[in-house]
C-alpha cells in the first residue's frame, strides 16, 4: 500500500513538472485499450510515462548542477536521465519515432571514473584501512544508495524515463526506482570527462560524492579485540598490551563504572569504559585498533595521482607543469588477518 501511494505521488509529481503546452493528445491512442467487452480503459501510467520532459527543465537541471557551461546540449541531460529499459518501452508506443538513446554506456564509463576516484581518495586519506573495509567505504561513497540519493538531492527524479520490468531469464533482479535514479549521476560523471578532461570528472566527483563525511568506524567490527590488539602490536614489534584501570566508581553497586586504558610500554594505545572490567577492557582495544585502521592523512597533505593530470584534452602522461611531479603517498602495513574479515 505504501509504495503503491510513492508510486501515484512520484507519477503526480512528473506531470506537476510538465507543462500543458507541451503535452501531445490526451488521452493518446497508444494507452487506450479495450478491457474485455467492455468500454476503453485509459491508462494513466503508461500515459505519464511516456510524457517527455521539456526543454526548460533540461536546462534548469544544467544550471542547478553546475554544468550549464559543460554540458550545453539537452539532448544530452535527456540521454543522461533515460534509464536502459525505457527505449524499448517507448518504441512499443511510438514505433515510427527515430530510437532513443539510453544512458546504459555513459552509466558503465561513470561508474568506472567513480570507482577510479573514490579508490584513490580512500586509500591515500586512509592507509592503514584494511581491504574489505576500504571497499565498504568506496561503496559508501559511490554505491548506488549513494547515487541515488544525490539524484534525488539534484532534483532528477522528475526526469528520470524508465520503466518498471518484470523478472525476466536476462534480468533476474527487477529495476527499481532507486537502481534507475543511481545511473543519472553516473552518466553525468561520464559526460564531464567526455566533455571535458579526466581532472574535470575528478572536480565533479569530490563536489558532489567525496565532499561528504562517511562514518567509518562501524565498519570495522572484531569479535575479539584483544586477541586481535596482540596480534597487531606483535606485527609491528611492540612491547606486548597491558590494560590498566584509571579509573573507577560504584565498585561494590549495582551500577559500577570502569575506565580502562591499554598501553604498549609506556605509551597509551586506547581507552574505554565500561560496567565490567571485561567491558572496559573489549572497548580499549576496539579503541586502539580504530586509532591504528582509522589514522587518516591530513587534507592538506593529500595528494592523489589524478591532481597531475591535465586541465584540457591531452595525454595524462605528460605533466601539467613543468617539474611537477607526483609523490607517492605511505601504503599503509598490511592487516592483520585475524578478525580484519568481518570474521
Amino acid at each position: 500500500m505504501v509504495q503503491a501511494v510513492k508510486s501515484i505521488a512520484l507519477k503526480a509529481a512528473q506531470i506537476a513538472s510538465i507543462p500543458a503546452s507541451s503535452l501531445r493528445q490526451f488521452p493518446p491512442k497508444e494507452v487506450v485499450y479495450n478491457a474485455g467487452a467492455g468500454a476503453p480503459v485509459f491508462n494513466a501510467e503508461a500515459w505519464s510515462n511516456l510524457q517527455q520532459p521539456p526543454v526548460s527543465a533540461l536546462t534548469a537541471f544544467a544550471h542547478r548542477i553546475g554544468l550549464a557551461n559543460v554540458i550545453q546540449k539537452p539532448q544530452e541531460i535527456l540521454q543522461a536521465c533515460t534509464h536502459r529499459t525505457y527505449p524499448q518501452f517507448y518504441a512499443t508506443h511510438h514505433p515510427n519515432d527515430p530510437p532513443l538513446q539510453s544512458n546504459s554506456n555513459l552509466a558503465s564509463l561513470g561508474n568506472s571514473l567513480l570507482g577510479l576516484f573514490a579508490t584513490e581518495y580512500v586509500h591515500a586519506s586512509y592507509p592503514h584501512l584494511p581491504t574489505r573495509a576500504m571497499k565498504a567505504a568506496i561503496s559508501a561513497y559511490v554505491g548506488p544508495l549513494s547515487c541515488s540519493n544525490i539524484a534525488k538531492e539534484m532534483g532528477a527524479t522528475p526526469l528520470l524515463r524508465w520503466h518498471r520490468t518484470e523478472v525476466i531469464p536476462t534480468m533476474p533482479v527487477p529495476v527499481t526506482l532507486e537502481g534507475a535514479l543511481s545511473t543519472i549521476p553516473r552518466a553525468l560523471t561520464a559526460l564531464v570527462y567526455q566533455n571535458r578532461s579526466l581532472p574535470h570528472a575528478r572536480k565533479f566527483v569530490h563536489a558532489f560524492f567525496l565532499s561528504r563525511e562517511v562514518d567509518l568506524r562501524p565498519l570495522l567490527k572484531f569479535s575479539d579485540p584483544k586477541t586481535a590488539l596482540a596480534r597487531t602490536v606483535s606485527k609491528f614489534e611492540r612491547e606486548r598490551p597491558i590494560s590498566r584501570i584509571l579509573k573507577e566508581t560504584g565498585r561494590r553497586t549495582n551500577s559500577p563504572i570502569f575506565v580502562v586504558g591499554v598501553y604498549s610500554g609506556v605509551d597509551k594505545l586506547g581507552e574505554g569504559f565500561g560496567s565490567s572490567l571485561k567491558m572496559a577492557e573489549f572497548r580499549a582495544a576496539e579503541d586502539a585498533l580504530h586509532r591504528l585502521y582509522l589514522t587518516r592523512t591530513p587534507p592538506h597533505l593529500l595528494t592523489l595521482p589524478s591532481h597531475i593530470f591535465p586541465e584540457g584534452r591531452g595525454s595524462v602522461f605528460k605533466l601539467t607543469k613543468q617539474g611537477e611531479e607526483y609523490v607517492a603517498g605511505e601504503i599503509g602495513v598490511t592487516e592483520v588477518v585475524y578478525a580484519s574479515k568481518d570474521r
